[in-house]
């Protein structure tokens, strides 16, 4: 990297390290020194059965998430590389709308579709299909709908990026060479867009672990998650330490995720 790249990304990263790097060396510090020093905070964090039971359910939550959100982002950006030029401008404007709406908009829209007396309820009652509300909201089905909903516009660029960049002479060898269009599918198509299945699969389960307004609201409090249990720890129930410290674990694994993401696609570009 020559001097006048360093010139240019030097304000870049003066900025980054005032905007995230300061603050979160400050939540380090608050996690080893409130409301004592020591490493205890950690030690509770790791052993206290509420945020065991917190931690498990978002790792439960964010890889549901996850898994739907990339298969329903992966047939939409199937139709919209590989359709005609109406359906993809359905395709688009499906990705981008999502976009202009806020996600606390979307969470109470959702609340209002789902909730007892939800539009949907009324629906299934109106059509005699169910005789009592389902309920699928305050539970871990509505946080789930809700996440999916608003990550799968993310989901979706790094997947068509992936097909975009697919050597159509390899789909042609093998449809040259007999092979159905399900065989071409699977056994070539989606190995050669898996660099984006992997990058699409983390940015959404990295972004659903710091989810906190969707759980909060279509969750109704019974499924809390771990951003919404350190803000509890924070403002209702303070202990600034203990939150300090689940914030810093959290921080971890997304480090750890990506490192092992970026090291198996450099091995998978080397080979």
């Amino acid at each position: 990297m020559t001097r006048r790249h360093m010139l240019l990304l030097g304000p870049l990263l003066l900025f980054l390290a005032a905007a995230y790097l300061i603050p979160f060396l400050g939540v380090m510090r608050w996690s080893v020194t409130l409301p004592e020093p020591g490493l205890h905070q950690y030690r509770a964090a790791l052993t206290d059965p509420l945020v065991q039971s917190v931690i498990w359910r978002t790792l439960r939550i964010c890889t549901m998430v996850t898994v739907i959100t990339v298969a329903a982002a992966y047939m939409l950006a199937l139709i919209w590389v590989r359709s005609g030029p109406v359906a993809r401008v359905l395709v688009e404007l499906c990705i981008l709308i999502p976009f202009w709406i806020s996600v606390l908009t979307r969470a109470f829209g959702w609340l209002a579709l789902l909730s007892n007396r939800g539009l949907v309820n009324s629906w299934l009652e109106a059509l005699g299909i169910i005789d009592l509300p389902l309920v699928m909201v305050r539970n871990e089905f509505g946080v789930v709908v809700g996440m999916v909903h608003f990550l799968i516009p993310f989901a979706v660029f790094p997947i068509a990026t992936a097909m975009r960049n697919v050597d159509e002479r390899v789909l042609m060898a093998a449809r040259s060479m007999g092979a159905s269009r399900a065989r071409i599918f699977w056994q070539v198509f989606v190995p050669m867009t898996r660099p984006g299945i992997l990058g699409a699969m983390l940015l959404v389960f990295v972004f659903s672990l710091g989810f906190f307004i969707t759980p909060a609201i279509l969750g109704g409090g019974r499924s809390v998650m771990v951003a919404e249990l350190i803000y509890l720890r924070l403002f209702q129930s303070p202990n600034w330490g203990l939150a300090a410290a689940m914030s810093v674990i959290l921080m971890a694994g997304v480090g750890l995720l990506i490192a092992l993401l970026l090291r198996q696609l450099g091995e998978r570009t080397a080979r």
